[in-house]
């Protein structure tokens, strides 16, 4: 996951939870289309893992009422003590 991709997503608002779970499935679509090569499906793979976790950060934002800044890092430290 990229943090600045992350950012870029739950800025300002510019999407909501719907839009990027839109996003998701055309990505998914598009990974299973025939002649896709493996690195395009790791590159496919990998967005899906960011709005995934921008979707994550924003429940957190909503739902907890924190600030961006502290549901990033929250997010961040949990994606970080995952893979310890």
């Amino acid at each position: 996951m990229r943090l600045p991709i992350i950012k870029q997503l739950v800025k300002d608002g510019a999407f909501d939870e719907d839009y990027m779970e839109e996003a998701v499935e055309v990505l998914l679509s598009v990974a299973e289309a025939p002649g896709i090569k493996d690195e395009e499906s790791e590159v496919i793979g990998e967005l899906v893992s960011n709005i995934e976790g921008a979707k994550v950060v924003l429940t957190d934002m909503r739902e907890n009422g924190t600030s961006q800044k502290e549901a990033l890092n929250s997010f961040m430290q949990r994606v970080m003590g995952a893979v310890e």
